[in-house]
């Protein structure tokens, strides 16, 4: 009915830059907030940065001033900008959504299949 596909990782080297996508298809009526989260090997899965049907973004402490979540309405998109990478923010990304869906007509819950970010000299 809905689905979430991410796009834009790979290997970059630290201080380096990555974009991140995530386009929303399908039975859409509406969409809500959409967020990043990553998920690091043995860690849990943390929020990166949201961001609001109106356009409000918030953002972990970690990426405040080196990441940028943005959206482009009219393609169902988000984008994460990712600037001044560092080790540590090596993860998996993953793109969650608020979504109502014509068939349901409820505000449900749904996650892309992820996309791997490395940060490596």
């Amino acid at each position: 009915q809905v689905q979430l596909v991410e796009s834009g990782g790979g290997l970059v080297q630290p201080g380096g830059s990555l974009r991140l996508s995530c386009a929303a298809s399908g039975s859409i009526v509406v969409i809500n907030t959409m967020r990043w989260y990553r998920q690091a090997p043995g860690k849990e899965r943390d929020l990166v940065a949201l961001i609001t049907s109106g356009g409000t973004t918030n953002y972990a402490d970690s990426v405040k001033g080196r990441f940028t979540i943005s959206k482009n309405n009219a393609k169902n998109t988000v984008y994460l900008q990712m600037n001044s990478l560092k080790p540590e923010d090596t993860a998996v990304y993953y793109c969650n959504a608020d979504i109502v869906n014509r068939w349901s007509l409820t505000l449900d819950d749904y996650w892309g299949q992820g996309t791997q970010v490395t940060v490596s000299s």
